[in-house]
């Protein structure tokens, strides 16, 4: 896919210096531009790579004056960094602007679809299920009966939907991403066996909800598990049965939250963070990464450590933690000298 400056500006609101003909078909660095690449510069410290850059098109700011000759054609905007992320945006959504059912692939009875849906090859769709507009299903995914998906939404290649899962409008689920697995429920037995307890709730995620790849979401045992909307999940998260996660939480890779847990709304929780079940977490908490989180929390709390406590104690305690070794020592030679 190519596109000239000209276009490139009329998209970005900028203005061509150089050739408005001249072609584009990849980003790149501006250190690492190649013929045929887009590049941008924001930051003064890179400055002096736009005078050897090879990129095709480099968007700058408007304040740039060359000191030098350039042979790459610029497009000078208000903001360059914000320009080139909006292109970047602009971009994906012209590379995901697929539509149509591939073939093989399995759409079971009473499936109701909208407009522009794409769905690959090798997916399933189950009965009864419910998919709205401009709706991309990528090869290899598995959605189960009874299933809602909102419009806007992309489930990338290998993504698991298990039954009766609810998913809001403009949401991204991640490749190897699985929700609505059971959740982890065994009732311990007289010979020491394990009887396992039927999960019969699902899932509900809402609007604007993005989800890592190989993430996991288990079902409710009953009633729901929740991620509510603008909520933001890393890779690899494991999110337990019941628990309900609110508004605009963001939460790295690797965490793991137990069973029933609440997380309040604005929170901030880092990777490899690991959550009991049946606590509360208030809104606009912060989880440093590593944290073994044992207790509920009250809103606006900042936490470190396994047991965690309050992050600024943390910081206090981890200087004497460092300095134990030679805080012994200067005790044993205290006691030397006292006896």
């Amino acid at each position: 896919m190519k596109f000239t400056a000209a276009q490139i500006a009329g998209i970005l609101e900028g203005e061509v210096f150089g050739n408005p003909e001249a072609e584009v078909y990849k980003l790149a660095k501006i250190e690492e531009g190649t013929e045929g690449s887009l590049t941008f510069l924001a930051n003064p410290k890179y400055a002096n790579y736009i005078y050897t850059t090879q990129a095709t098109i480099a968007i700058v700011n408007n304040s740039f004056e060359p000191e030098q000759e350039i042979s790459t054609t610029l497009i000078k905007v208000e903001d360059a960094y914000k320009s080139f992320s909006k292109l970047l945006e602009y971009y994906n959504q012209v590379k995901l602007m697929k539509s149509g059912i591939e073939q093989p692939s399995v759409i079971s009875e009473g499936v109701q679809y909208g407009t522009d849906l794409y769905l690959g090859s090798f997916s399933y769709i189950g009965k009864n299920v419910k998919i709205g507009d401009n709706v991309k299903i990528y090869p290899n995914c598995f959605v189960g009966d009874n299933v809602e998906i909102g419009n806007n939404t992309i489930l990338f290649a290998g993504a698991r939907v298990y039954s009766e899962t609810v998913i809001g409008n403009n949401c991204t689920i991640h490749s190897g991403t699985i929700v609505g697995s059971d959740g982890f429920g065994f009732a311990p037995q007289e010979d020491g066996t394990y009887s396992k307890v039927p999960q019969i709730g699902n899932v509900i995620i809402e609007d604007n909800v993005e989800i890592g790849a190989c993430t996991t979401i288990d079902r409710a045992t009953l009633g729901s598990t929740v991620i509510r909307k603008g909520v933001k999940l890393d890779n690899q998260i494991q999110i337990a049965h019941n628990v309900e996660i609110d508004e605009n939480t963001v939460i790295a890779s690797q965490t793991g939250i137990a069973g029933s847990t609440k997380i309040g709304k604005n929170c901030m929780i880092g990777g490899q963070v690991g959550i009991v079940g049946h606590i509360t977490i208030g809104d606009n908490v912060k989880i440093q990464a590593q944290s073994g989180i044992g207790k509920s929390l009250k809103d606006g709390e900042v936490v470190q450590g396994s047991p965690a406590f309050n992050y600024g104690d943390f910081a206090k305690s981890f200087v004497h933690f460092k300095n134990l070794p030679k805080i012994v020592s200067e005790i044993h030679e205290i006691k030397k000298n006292i006896n």
